[in-house]
């Protein structure tokens, strides 16, 4: 077994990117089926990866930062992105029916 080349705390933060959490919280929420909920973690990672790329290379320091020699752990990010998405969709259904 090989030992991982990025540290386990770099993919808690890429797992934890705020924008990220914030835009699949929202679409996950608004999701009429269970289906979108994989729509709604596509479009959080999109926007979460051009926005860290965008703040990284404006120079602002960043939770979750993108570079050029550095990992975009895209499986870390796409997976939160579907935790993230699929939390708010099950707590918008139990809040709506009462439980």
């Amino acid at each position: 077994m090989t030992t991982p080349t990025v540290a386990f705390s770099v993919w808690i933060w890429a797992a934890f990117d705020p924008i990220l959490i914030g835009v699949a919280i929202w679409l996950g929420w608004h999701a009429t089926q269970a289906g979108k909920i994989f729509i709604a973690a596509i479009a959080a990672l999109g926007l979460a990866i051009l926005a860290d790329y965008v703040l990284t290379k404006l120079g602002i320091p960043w939770i979750a930062p993108l570079s050029q020699d550095g990992p975009m752990l895209l499986p870390v990010r796409a997976i939160a992105g579907v935790v993230w998405a699929a939390l708010a969709f099950m707590a918008r259904h139990i809040f709506k029916s009462g439980l």
